[in-house]
């Protein structure tokens, strides 16, 4: 039974406006129960967007035997999977999230970033990973 039809049901000898009265409360009531509903789900929401997660960029990848490995040293260069100038992977959790290009935030620090230029919808697993 609804609280429309509760209403009605518990006082008919209010008559028909005496339930239209409750009837108006019980409506009121369900939408602030909805209101605080809402409301409690943006603070369990707020809480999730607080979580702090690890963002890795991906340049490219390689693989090599275990003795070429061993034999690495300083001044050593790894050759990867990618061009100058392709797109690097932005990776969550091992899902691609996005994609986008190496760019120089502070001259004088050597700091880099990265410029989306692709959102990947869903997330894909990271091939490197």
């Amino acid at each position: 039974m609804s609280q429309t039809q509760d209403a009605r049901a518990v006082l008919p000898q209010m008559g028909d406006e005496g339930a239209d009265v409750l009837t108006g409360r019980a409506e009121l009531a369900a939408a602030l129960g909805a209101a605080a509903t809402r409301a409690e789900d943006n603070r369990n929401i707020d809480v999730v967007l607080h979580i702090p997660v690890n963002v890795t960029v991906v340049l490219g990848s390689t693989t090599m035997p275990v003795a070429n490995l061993v034999k690495l040293g300083r001044g050593a260069v790894i050759p990867l999977d990618r061009r100058v100038g392709e797109p690097v992977d932005v990776v969550v959790n091992g899902r691609v999230i996005a994609r986008g290009e190496v760019v120089v935030l502070e001259e004088g620090n050597s700091r880099f970033g990265i410029s989306l230029t692709e959102v990947v919808a869903g997330g894909v697993p990271d091939r490197a990973a």
